[in-house]
């Protein structure tokens, strides 16, 4: 009996130690819980890392948020699901070294005179105005007034249309996985102000100061370690001009642009324009800039969702000018048959007048028609176009060049999702159907599915505002810089340096022995 009383006693005394075991034991997992429960949940920032599953569970199932973050949350699968281009899960994750590995940017940091000597020079580029204004606000030039309320209260600018060279070297700058150890690099972004070169020399009598800068310029990094890691096929640099005006063919003075595509070393480079020449495989056309630069992942939703609820009285539009001079223009067809329609929208742009020259003009009719047309200008692409799919307005192409053989990263395969094609050839013959008799013949749930792709196509076509920073949307910048690393590792593979491991051996090597 007292042998079993004193087991019972044990047992009373052992009990409270092993409760409080049991509470420290659990304690940890308690606290984890807990914070993971209590803690805000925010929108994961914009990296190139590898990162858990969408959900945060390996089962797929939503968590659930307090009713603010679940209302964000919502949003951005609704515009996943429409297209939007939202940051993949396995772009986010968790800091370090490894999880940037074959994601490296290395940029170079070249003498002034190869770009902000350039900027300094901004009052002279064109003889009739001062384009320093446009270099504002990061190169995004003045804010635009919203009085009309076309636009949305902030994120609109008065962009110059050729003036992506600061605004993309802005963006490169909040890249993620930036490395001063070229080594590591799976890239080379070479920062030279190639468009706002050409452009203030244009006008010059002289090819040799035409081509003065991108020849200093070859000269320079082809003396690099960095460059004879890969004879240069790692490097890549922007334009915001098109190509046309950078593969002068001869040494004429009188000749337009500069001969920087004609220079042996810029083949090996990856170059980025606003528009591409069809000959060449080592130039890339990037999107050309619109008015639009969010500054946060709502002000793209936002602006996504009231494009879906325009009212768009009008099948087609078209806002442009006459090309007189050009005899293979098809501009006077689509003017004459665009103003003799009760189903289109014009806006004639002639030289005596400025409409054409305020954003909110075309901006306006864009966002009041279904199907915006889109004939070559100047030269195949236009700016227009991406203004009318920031609209939500279907493009209608008449040239192959115009889009389709241009932003191949940027624009789906599939060209009959997001727009409509009718030959300039039908148009100039008049042999087929008119354009707006093509355009009433596309059953209407099949205008309004490209209308919502084209929309879903936003985010990956604007370039974000370079003082700010996505937080999961993806925009031209990412869109671009990733297809360039993805073309580099390509070529690496190609050259037989394996993969970004072993190359960095072999440069690395090399760096030292030069240094």
């Amino acid at each position: 009996m007292e042998k079993t009383t004193a087991a019972h006693g044990g047992g009373a005394r052992w009990l409270p130690r092993l409760v409080l075991l049991a509470i420290l034991s659990a304690t940890p997992w308690l606290l984890i819980v807990y914070c993971h429960r209590a803690a805000p949940v925010s929108a994961p920032r914009q990296s190139l890392v590898t990162a858990a599953p969408a959900s945060g569970r390996e089962d797929g199932a939503q968590p659930r948020f307090p009713p603010a973050q679940e209302q964000q949350v919502n949003k951005l699968l609704i515009a996943s699901a429409a297209g939007g281009e939202v940051r993949r899960s396995s772009d986010v994750g968790v800091a370090g070294e490894d999880a940037c590995r074959g994601r490296y940017l290395y940029v170079h940091d070249l003498p002034p005179r190869f770009n902000a000597d350039v900027l300094a020079d901004c009052k002279h580029w064109y003889p009739w105005i001062d384009m320093c204004q446009y270099l504002a606000n990061g190169g995004l030039g003045a804010p635009l007034d919203n009085a009309d309320g076309v636009f949305a209260d902030e994120g609109w600018y008065a962009t110059d249309h050729f003036g992506l060279d600061v605004i993309f070297h802005a963006r490169v700058r909040q890249y993620d996985c930036l490395t001063d150890d070229s080594s590591r690099a799976a890239a080379v972004f070479v920062p030279f102000y190639a468009g706002f070169d050409v452009v203030r020399n244009l006008w010059s009598n002289n090819a040799t100061t035409k081509d003065a800068a991108a020849v200093e310029l070859v000269d320079w990094l082809t003396r690099r370690p960095e460059w004879r890691a890969m004879g240069g096929r790692d490097h890549f640099f922007m334009s915001g001009r098109t190509a046309w005006d950078h593969q002068r063919q001869t040494d004429s003075d009188s000749e337009w642009g500069n001969k920087l595509l004609r220079l042996p070393a810029v083949w090996n480079m990856t170059v980025l324009f606003v528009e591409k020449v069809p000959w060449t495989d080592f130039d890339f056309a990037v999107p050309y800039p619109t008015y639009f630069h969010p500054a946060k992942d709502a002000d793209v939703l936002q602006w996504q969702q009231r494009m879906r609820g325009m009212k768009r009285d009008y099948l087609f539009s078209f806002a442009g000018g006459e090309r007189p001079g050009d005899p293979n223009s098809i501009r006077h067809h689509l003017i004459r048959e665009c103003g003799a329609s009760s189903f289109c929208n014009l806006v004639q742009c002639r030289k005596s007048e400025k409409n054409c020259l305020v954003p909110s003009t075309f901006m306006r009719v864009f966002q009041g028609a279904r199907f915006c047309l889109q004939p070559p200008g100047d030269t195949y692409t236009r700016r227009s176009a991406f203004d009318a799919i920031l609209a939500g307005c279907v493009p209608v192409f008449f040239h192959p060049d115009s889009a389709y053989r241009q932003y191949r990263w940027h624009l789906p395969d599939d060209r009959d999702s997001y727009s409509v094609f009718i030959s300039e050839e039908d148009v100039r013959s008049g042999n087929a159907s008119s354009v707006e008799e093509t355009l009433r013949r596309i059953p209407q749930e099949v205008a309004e599915r490209l209308t919502e792709t084209v929309i879903g196509l936003i985010p990956r076509l604007v370039y974000a505002d370079p003082r700010s920073k996505l937080e999961t949307l993806r925009d031209a910048v990412d869109v671009t810089v990733e297809a360039v690393i993805d073309r580099v590792s390509k070529l690496r593979k190609e050259m037989g340096h394996g993969d970004l491991t072993q190359t960095a051996t072999k440069v690395s090597s090399k760096v030292m022995a030069d240094n």
